[in-house]
């Protein structure tokens, strides 16, 4: 069986940052790595869910809105994926910076919080999305963003 190119990646030496995972075609996968791998810390469920309920919302009403095709968590709980049509990596890079602090400065309810609108928003916690946008857009600001996975 083949190996998905995701487990070609050597794990022990990816840090936090924007890469491009992989093209298919015109879809970019981009892989959103908050977490170093096996570094002790994971980010928690109500973390996950609440980033994604924000950033899933204003990623889709941005300039790149008819290009997005998914965002979701990844279940080693180190990041998430964000998927791209006609995708430029640094004009994505931007719009990401852009929605990171979209979120830290979001007043109000995290988007979709009731019971008809999503499955468990009991553990949606806008501090915590808002933390952890901090966090990772620190680390883009600090990092020389190429978009290539360290070797």
């Amino acid at each position: 069986m083949n190996k998905i190119e995701s487990f070609k990646i050597d794990h022990l030496k990816l840090v936090p940052g924007f890469y491009v995972s992989r093209n298919d075609g015109d879809i970019t996968t981009f892989d959103m790595r908050f977490i170093k791998p096996y570094s002790g810390n994971l980010l928690s469920n109500s973390e996950m869910h609440s980033f994604e309920h924000m950033f899933a919302t204003y990623i889709r009403n941005s300039d790149n809105s008819d290009n997005v095709i998914y965002f979701g968590p990844m279940g080693c709980q180190t990041g998430f994926y964000l998927l791209i049509r006609n995708a430029e990596y640094y004009s994505v890079l931007s719009n990401v910076l852009q929605v990171l602090r979209k979120i830290i400065n979001h007043k109000g309810d995290v988007f979709g919080n009731s019971e008809i609108e999503c499955g468990n928003c009991y553990s949606l916690d806008l501090d915590a999305a808002k933390r952890i946008a901090e966090i990772y857009l620190d680390i883009l600001n600090n990092s020389n963003n190429t978009g290539k996975y360290p070797e």
